[in-house]
């Protein structure tokens, strides 16, 4: 099918499109462009995005990305079982928070998986794509996965979802949250957007702060390939100016309520120009 109408921060509503057209990752940088490719999932999408869009061969070649074997090789992420694996994957890339860098002016974001780690971050764009790509390397078909939820302002999150034993299952990498179905088979995105009691019960258990129904209202599934990573520029940012405001009134605890402070949600024309950073680079 033709996914270019669901395709892109375009496929949401105005003040999340305004959100990620201001995005504070370089301009043609991974993360952008990872933005411009993704697909809102729906009942006109899932079909496809549930069968034919990402593949399950994995690709990855051994010995092209020797950091991230080397990490993947240590005890606490050798496991032989598919489902312990992936939790011990989630465990390590919910850890790169504990020593980010909290400082605003001083923060980064984006880089290569390997940088990340090495920088640490609890920004989760970052924090999935290091799932993602460690969960390829492990074995596992893997893709981003962008969720917002559109009753709130600025409540983006970015996860992934990983396949095994037939199915595509739901994993938070920044909180370590594996969702499954009723019956422990892995919960896809789209079975958890049907089935919201499924959210509410992991977060009873688990305390997943992002784990609630809100969350998921609205998502968008990219494809992310550790072989591909020649494509892509891998540059560093710091805060926008935009990011940074953002921000800064949420280290102040949201005072007068969480709420839109650029009038992103305001009519008074299109957000700025096609879908930004669109070019990947190939080499």
């Amino acid at each position: 099918m033709d996914l270019n109408g669901f395709t892109g921060p375009r496929a949401f509503d105005r003040a999340y499109r305004v959100m990620m057209e201001r995005d504070a990752h370089a301009v043609g940088s991974v993360d952008r462009a990872l933005a411009c490719t993704m697909v809102r999932l729906c009942d006109d999408t899932a079909n496809n995005l549930y069968s034919a869009f990402t593949p399950l061969e994995v690709r990855y070649g051994r010995g092209s990305r020797p950091e991230l074997e080397a990490i993947m090789g240590s005890p606490s992420l050798r496991r032989e079982e598919p489902e312990q694996r992936l939790a011990a994957i989630l465990d390590f890339t919910r850890g790169l928070g504990v020593g980010a860098e909290q400082d605003l002016k001083k923060m980064r974001i984006g880089g290569t998986e390997e940088e990340i780690i090495r920088r640490k971050s609890d920004w989760c764009t970052d924090v999935a794509r290091v799932a993602c790509v460690m969960c390829q390397v492990a074995g596992f078909p893997c893709r981003i996965v962008n969720l917002f939820n559109l009753r709130q302002a600025y409540s983006g999150h970015v996860i992934v979802e990983a396949h095994r034993a037939g199915y595509w299952g739901a994993l938070d990498s920044s909180t370590g949250v594996v969702y499954a179905t009723a019956d422990r088979r892995p919960a896809s995105v789209w079975h958890l957007m049907n089935h919201p009691e499924l959210i509410d019960q992991h977060k009873k258990a688990t305390g997943g702060f992002y784990s609630t129904p809100g969350q998921f209202s609205a998502a968008a599934i990219a494809n992310y390939f550790v072989w591909d990573a020649a494509r892509y520029d891998y540059t560093v940012s710091r805060l926008n100016d935009y990011y940074f405001s953002i921000l800064s009134m949420s280290a102040k605890g949201w005072p007068g309520g969480l709420k839109w402070l650029h009038g992103e949600n305001k009519d008074g024309g299109e957000p700025e120009g096609p879908c930004y950073g669109s070019q990947a680079r190939r080499t």
